[in-house]
């Protein structure tokens, strides 16, 4: 089995994950930060690794920048871009989570509006 390309975070994605995710977890479960890193992360980067030049283009006519969009295990999906660096590394350099558990809609603990 190939090894695949060296994959390494850059900040914008640090910062990505900052303002989508707390530090904690949620009241009622919803991941943290930490939990992302741990459980998430891992797969994205063995995705990238593996798969780059398989991903679709972001941009047309870029080759150098690949985006995946993958089911989460504690989150429902993730899109991942990843730039590939002149040294032939993947970076990751923007990430965004699908956060709809914040919809106060789904919130049990949401103050009902009943006429």
């Amino acid at each position: 089995m190939s090894v695949g390309r060296s994959v390494r975070t850059a900040d914008s994605f640090f910062q990505d994950l900052e303002y989508q995710l707390c530090e904690e977890r949620g009241r009622n479960g919803e991941p943290s930060r930490s939990d992302f890193m741990a459980i998430e992360l891992p797969r994205i980067e063995r995705a990238f690794a593996t798969l780059f030049d398989s991903l679709p283009e972001l941009f047309k006519g870029r080759s150098d920048y690949r985006q995946s969009i993958i089911p989460g295990v504690i989150v429902r999906a993730i899109a991942v871009t990843g730039q590939l660096a002149p040294d032939g590394a993947v970076e990751l350099v923007e990430v965004n989570i699908d956060t709809s558990w914040l919809d106060p809609a789904e919130d049990p603990d949401a103050d009902d509006e009943e006429s």
